[in-house]
């Protein structure tokens, strides 16, 4: 055949599949239009009905149901209570993940719903108020409707979707495992191998119809840290016959604050360091043997969260030992940064401004609050996402922000949310695998 000839030849058939992927995208915008009614019931039943980490039994029957209603493998009790639906396409290509998390918050709801949660429950051995205070009814309901277009149109997938509906994203209870971490470990990301993930949050501050991202770190790392400083005690009235822990420990808490201003360099990434609970003595002249501290550390990039900690522990221990005391300080395993695969984030870009609209897709600021998803991501290529859901010409600032008892969400932004969980996949899956993807 002619090099001419070829080259037309080449262009039909890329136009055709073109044309074929178009016409897939409309058939998804038709049938999250249908769909929406469903999810907004979805989402109102699970607000109604919310559950605590790895306390999600009800939330994952519905779930694990709904997906085998379509069709799909499915697989129940992964970490706990978690669900993973599989969709194999009709066509042989990459897999991909999409993740939403199920469980709510100890929290008492205010809002004036008529389907506002009246739900109450143990935690930390008292009766709390139970509120999906967070958004997370709202992102198993769009990842639902997702599940049913792209089960609708299995024949034309390339590849593979992977569904996971994950427990525990608020934290297991005290003494348990859960969350990303144990989906992680229980392998979760294998049989079949994910080769990326996606994942969507919703957020009370950000316009209805709206998206935000952010390429590299987009939510910071967390660890907490209990200190306990010991000391010698005495009788107030002299102070110099013991060691008092409440002095050394005022001088831990401001040095602690050197770490960020002096010691990191800020014009990389932002980092917190926050001592948020202090206990010592019970009355005013006896200066106590000992003071109990809690607090925690943000990062938005690895380097800068392991330096934070091994300062943490350098500071209080010689601070301490220069007065004559002790500081012992401990760690929880924390999460890790919450960092968006540089080159996957410029791939999926496009179809973030196409399906929003380009004048719709913000980039944001980072954020310092963390997230779990960074489990996923310390393993293959992932992007987390926001979808707004404030009412439209509300003033940020006036709506209530997520984990509070007035959280609120405007339900037509889950359209978009639905939407857009389908074309992320659908796009990766059309443009297969790449031969290699920087992570950093």
């Amino acid at each position: 055949m002619p090099k001419r000839t070829l080259s037309l030849f080449t262009l039909l058939i890329c136009g055709a599949a073109a044309g074929q992927t178009e016409k897939i995208k409309a058939g998804i915008d038709r049938e999250a239009e249908k769909l929406e009614p469903k999810v907004i019931e979805w989402r109102r039943h699970f607000h109604q009905n919310p559950e605590l980490s790895n306390r999600e039994f009800k939330t994952a029957g519905k779930i694990a149901g709904h997906l085998r209603s379509l069709g799909m493998e499915v697989q129940t009790g992964v970490a706990k209570t978690g669900v993973v639906g599989i969709l194999r396409g009709g066509k042989p290509g990459p897999v991909v993940a999409l993740r939403a998390d199920m469980d709510a918050l100890p929290v008492t709801e205010r809002a004036n719903l008529p389907f506002a949660s009246k739900v109450k429950a143990e935690y930390n051995g008292q009766t709390v108020g139970v509120m999906h205070a967070c958004g997370h009814d709202t992102h198993v309901a769009m990842l639902m409707g997702a599940a049913q277009i792209l089960s609708g149109m299995k024949k034309d997938l390339k590849g593979t979707v992977k569904f996971i509906f994950q427990p525990a994203e608020e934290g297991a209870p005290e003494g348990e495992e859960g969350g990303a971490r144990l989906m992680v470990k229980e392998g979760v990301l294998e049989n079949p191998k994910v080769d990326v993930i996606f994942g969507l949050h919703v957020n009370s501050q950000i316009e209805a119809g709206k998206l935000s991202y952010r390429p590299g770190g987009t939510m910071a790392s967390v660890n907490s840290f209990t200190m306990k400083v010991k000391g010698r005690q005495t009788h107030g009235a002299y102070p110099w016959s013991g060691v008092d822990p409440i002095v050394v420990s005022s001088q831990i808490i401001n040095a602690l604050q050197t770490i960020v201003s002096r010691q990191i360099d800020i014009t990389e990434d932002a980092a917190v360091v926050t001592v948020g609970s202090i206990h010592g003595g019970v009355r005013s002249n006896i200066i106590p043997e000992e003071v109990d501290m809690e607090g925690t550390v943000r990062a938005l990039n690895p380097e800068a969260r392991q330096q934070i900690l091994d300062k943490i522990k350098l500071i209080a221990t010689n601070i301490a030992e220069s007065a004559g005391a002790t500081a012992e300080v401990k760690f929880n395993e924390g999460y890790p940064v919450t960092y968006n695969d540089l080159a996957l984030t410029a791939r999926m870009l496009p179809t973030l401004e196409a399906t929003a609209g380009k004048e719709k897709v913000i980039l944001r600021k980072a954020v310092t609050g963390a997230e779990d998803f960074s489990f996923f991501q310390e393993k293959v290529p992932g992007v987390f996402i926001f979808v707004g859901g404030m009412p439209k010409g509300k003033n940020p600032d006036d709506a209530a922000p997520h984990h509070t008892p007035d959280f609120y969400l405007d339900e037509s932004g889950m359209k978009l949310g639905m939407r857009l969980y389908c074309t992320l996949a659908l796009d990766y899956l059309e443009g297969g695998k790449p031969a290699n993807t920087t992570g950093r």
